[in-house]
């Protein structure tokens, strides 16, 4: 599985370094992403940290990398620090947790949608782009049936304001 994955991430121009992976408990570093969506910075902290556990192998269970890299994607790192050093967040990571119990999640990667699409486990990106467009067609409230090109529609318009 872990050279499947490689492969595939290799075509998308990504590394993962299975051999230089190093566990640990994730809570902090959800902790931090409660943390750096204060700052406008959860992207950049998420890709940072996914980063460093698979590619790099820096152990994100160890409150000093958590530091390093938080500052490294632009979270002010006394303030990180801060965070790390009491139960900030707790409470935010512990109900996304429960949200995800109450989906059935039981494993990552997985891909909330809308609030009622979930896609499991790493899929080809043409399965993500059929949930996004799918969850997008359901939330749009118009459907065109049809166009028309002749003249007549567009002489019925005046403005901002056509006449149907």
């Amino acid at each position: 599985m872990h050279a499947q994955l490689t492969d595939v991430a290799a075509g998308e121009g990504v590394e993962f370094r299975f051999d230089l992976l190093r566990g640990g408990n994730t809570f902090d570093a959800h902790r931090l992403l409660q943390l750096a969506r204060k700052h406008g910075r959860q992207l950049p902290l998420k890709g940072r940290l996914l980063r460093a556990t698979f590619t790099e192998g820096i152990p994100i269970a160890e409150k000093d990398a958590l530091v390093r890299i938080a500052g490294e994607a632009g979270i002010p790192t006394e303030e990180a620090r801060a965070v790390l050093d009491s139960d900030s967040y707790s409470d935010e990571v512990r109900a996304d947790e429960q949200q995800a119990a109450r989906y059935g999640i039981s494993g990552v990667p997985f891909f909330v949608v809308d609030g009622k699409y979930g896609v499991s486990g790493a899929q080809p990106s043409e399965a993500l782009l059929q949930v996004l467009e799918r969850a997008f067609a359901d939330s749009t409230p118009l459907t065109l049936i049809a166009e028309s090109d002749s003249e007549d529609s567009a002489a019925s318009c005046n403005g901002d304001a056509c006449a149907v």
